[in-house]
């Protein structure tokens, strides 16, 4: 089987990648070839039993898109998209990244042609949905984003859909918990405190909290995203009829919540590193989004992820933090 990551540079890309190899099956299918694509030249890992090929792709340019598809990879992961913050505070540039790259490679798999109809699991967001918000959101209750972001992903789900009623892909958004804790640097998501307020007080670092410690959201760490992107990649698809999108399992946590189980982890010291500083656009962005969902189709489909903050944290400092934290952090 061939596979196609486009957006593959970034975090869940390469942890993603790294899963293929590790496992060089998705499903019960083996994985002969591999193909990386993003705007950022990616790293190919090394690999003896997976053909590994690369190429910097701006998904904005159609010729680009259909570069991507001429190989007919039997499943894309297309994980590349402009994050929140940025998405808001520069319209056109969303608009471009969002809206235009979806819609590009969506239409270079259609002119492929000649029956090629690959499994085409798209990355989605918590933000297609927006006030008024139940506390527990079910399946069946209507997306109504009030962000930019949200916006354009939620036109990707409908094309999604749109071109697998159509039988031009076998497509899937999955609408994803907030992926938390995110290693390396901060990104512009409006999101990326979430995983600051942790991951720098476990690596010894200030951390600052833009909102207040109540905020509720939905979550999944990077793992449970990976494995969310697997199971995508090879379930059966008939159960969802002509409703491909997915809301996800996930946690259920305040701010509050996280910093508790940081302290049961690192200690006092690591939450004393946390200082508040109220920051009006992220909290009204934050504000908006979804605090849990009740995501019964995806559970009866098999979907699982983690189940407790402290299972994430320990999760970061195994993959991250080479297995313990620093001596200062320690309680």
């Amino acid at each position: 089987m061939k596979v196609l990551i486009i957006g593959a540079a970034g975090m869940i890309g390469r942890k993603l990648t790294d899963a293929i190899l590790r496992d060089q099956v998705i499903g019960d299918r083996r994985v002969e070839a591999l193909h990386l694509a993003d705007v950022i030249a990616p790293v190919p890992p090394a690999s003896d039993s997976v053909k590994i090929t690369t190429s910097t792709t701006d998904l904005t340019d159609p010729a680009a898109a259909r570069a991507l598809t001429v190989w007919r990879p039997e499943v894309i992961f297309h994980l590349a998209a402009v994050v929140s913050g940025q998405a808001e505070t520069d319209l056109d540039l969303g608009l471009t990244v969002n809206l235009d790259g979806t819609r590009n490679i969506l239409d270079a798999i259609r002119q492929t042609g000649e029956g090629y109809c690959p499994r085409f699991v798209f990355t989605s967001s918590l933000a297609v949905f927006g006030t008024p918000l139940p506390d527990v959101i079910p399946d069946d209750f209507a997306p109504n984003p009030r962000t930019s972001y949200g916006a354009q992903k939620l036109i990707g789900e409908i094309l999604v859909s749109d071109f697998s009623r159509r039988g031009l892909l076998d497509g899937i958004s999955l609408r994803l918990p907030t992926i938390c804790i995110r290693p390396g640097a901060p990104n512009a998501a409006a999101s990326g405190f979430f995983s600051g307020i942790l991951r720098e007080p476990l690596a010894g670092l200030p951390a600052a909290l833009p909102v207040d410690p109540e905020t509720r959201h939905w979550f999944a760490g990077p793992r449970g995203a990976v494995g969310l992107l697997l199971h995508a990649a090879s379930v059966d698809t008939a159960p969802l009829g002509h409703r491909r999108a997915l809301n996800l399992p996930g946690i259920s946590a305040t701010v509050a919540d996280q910093i508790a189980a940081l302290e049961r982890v690192a200690g006092p010291r690591a939450v004393a590193l946390i200082r508040p500083e109220p920051d009006p656009l992220v909290r009204d962005i934050v504000s908006a989004w979804p605090r849990a969902f009740a995501p019964d189709r995806a559970l009866s489909m098999g979907f699982t992820a983690e189940t407790s903050f402290d299972e994430i944290i320990a999760a970061h400092i195994e993959d991250e933090l080479g297995g313990s934290l620093p001596l200062h952090d320690v309680p």
